[in-house]
């Protein structure tokens, strides 16, 4: 008999969110667009564009990027912190655009055993309003989301996030799922594998696992992690 107390095996699939679960460009858009036009620049218009090249960003370095027209300091700030608070509330009332798949993956991972997380860099409560939206239950064991986290509630750097959700969750293994460069980069710096959404909004400088749809991940997962 082995007398040596092995840790109990367990496994999580923590997930970027923008171009990964869903795409909330266009609502996102269309609700800064708004409080850029409160803030009396009324020739400027945020587009969907504008927000998938910045999309995986912190929101400091996405308000840097797109409110060039603003003096950086408390007038950018304002205009981002306007922007963020909107953006949620928006977002918690309209959604985005979910991609197939998503939650009945979910549920079939849960059922094969492995723990659901999200991991963003976006502002805190974004996570919040993708799921109330979406009427998903999360935060305990028995939720089909178990545990989030963003660089809006701690101001770290997503590799942080990821081995921080990871540690506080016991995992003894995990892979990190997103379609963007940095995605990657984060990852491997926290010291994970990761799986490359294809159809999200980048590509990756790496050979690594690859989906094509949500649904792919049923037979990618157990790959990766076993």
């Amino acid at each position: 008999m082995n007398t040596v107390n092995e840790k109990v095996a367990k496994k999580g699939v923590i997930f970027d969110m923008d171009g990964t679960v869903w795409d909330s460009s266009e609502n996102v858009a269309r609700s800064w667009t708004v409080k850029v036009h409160e803030a009396g620049f009324t020739d400027k218009t945020v587009t969907r564009e504008d927000i998938q090249s910045v999309m995986g960003k912190p929101m400091d370095v996405i308000a840097d990027t797109l409110f060039t027209y603003t003096e950086k300091g408390p007038e950018r700030d304002e205009l981002r912190f306007a922007c963020e608070n909107y953006e949620n509330e928006y977002l918690r009332e309209n959604g985005g655009i979910l991609y197939d798949g998503v939650v009945e993956t979910w549920q079939k991972l849960k059922d094969m055993g492995y723990h659901v997380y999200i991991v963003s860099n976006c502002q805190a409560g974004y996570i919040e309003a993708f799921l109330g939206y979406y009427g998903i239950a999360y935060g305990t064991a028995e939720d089909l989301v178990e545990d989030i986290e963003c660089y809006g509630n701690n101001f770290l750097q997503k590799d942080e996030n990821i081995r921080l959700l990871a540690e506080r969750n016991g995992l003894t293994a995990a892979c990190y799922v997103g379609d963007i460069q940095s995605d990657y980069e984060a990852t491997v710096k926290a010291g994970f594998p990761f799986i490359h959404a294809k159809y999200g909004f980048g590509t990756i400088d790496a050979e690594v696992p690859v989906i094509n749809s949500f649904e792919e991940l049923i037979k990618t997962v157990p790959e990766v992690i076993g």
